[in-house]
């Protein structure tokens, strides 16, 4: 991109040019240092690359990059946006100048060109289990769950875990967003944990044996077709 200094000293060439005759390109270029081809190239109409890149361009590169350090701060939160998020980013900028919206791809083509982000599948995660990712707080519940085992002799067999999860409806699926290149692992989004769920039980050993899924499902009275229009097992 060519900068406001050397801009400004390629016109007062073309200026001393068109004033003296005798002044050739080469010493006009060498006077006010700037190369013969870039002035050669001015003086033949050739458009210089920022302005090019301004007219092929809506949102301007300060605008990326804002744009770019806001997807970042996003994904580090654990809230990584999707793409039509992104074209949001651009529209509002836009909007606040009087620009012209952009594209249905413009937001694609936009992570394709910067290498510093790319796309992931994320997986909805629970805000309350987000907070409990310490490892300094792991490591002690294990440690002190070997303590007991060794103490009281507890079997494989007789260690059981329980689980739930939930579904609600358009939030538990994976998606695609826009997360920083650096990132290693698989992108989490994070929702909220104060909605109605329909909850799947399970429960299950340190050998394998499982106990039967048992769901749960709102509702003031059983339903027949709960039964007999589903693939749940007969348990």
């Amino acid at each position: 991109m060519v900068s406001t200094l050397n801009e400004r000293d390629i016109v007062m060439a073309m200026e001393a040019m068109a004033k003296d005759k005798n002044l050739s390109l080469r010493k006009a270029a060498k006077i006010y240092n700037i190369t013969h081809t870039t002035l050669m190239r001015r003086m033949k109409g050739i458009t210089p690359a920022s302005e090019y890149r301004q007219k092929q361009h809506k949102i301007t590169k300060i605008e990326e990059e804002v744009i770019i350090q806001h997807i970042i701060d996003m994904d580090e939160r654990g809230f990584s946006p999707k793409f039509i998020s992104v074209e949001s980013m651009a529209n509002h900028i836009l909007e606040s100048r009087g620009g012209k919206r952009v594209g249905k791809q413009w937001a694609y083509r936009f992570v394709n060109r910067h290498n510093i982000l790319k796309t992931r599948f994320n997986r909805a995660y629970d805000f309350q289990r987000a907070l409990c990712e310490d490892p300094k707080l792991i490591n002690k519940w294990f440690q002190l769950f070997k303590n007991i085992k060794t103490k009281y002799g507890i079997q494989e067999c007789d260690i059981w875990n329980f689980d739930e999860t939930g579904f609600m409806m358009g939030v538990i699926s994976s998606s695609m967003v826009i997360t920083s290149a650096d990132r290693r692992s698989k992108s989490k989004g994070i929702q909220p944990g104060n909605r109605e769920w329909s909850t799947a039980i399970v429960c299950g050993n340190a050998t394998g044996e499982n106990i039967p899924l048992y769901l749960l499902v709102q509702g003031q009275m059983h339903l027949a077709n709960w039964y007999s229009e589903t693939d749940m097992p007969p348990e």
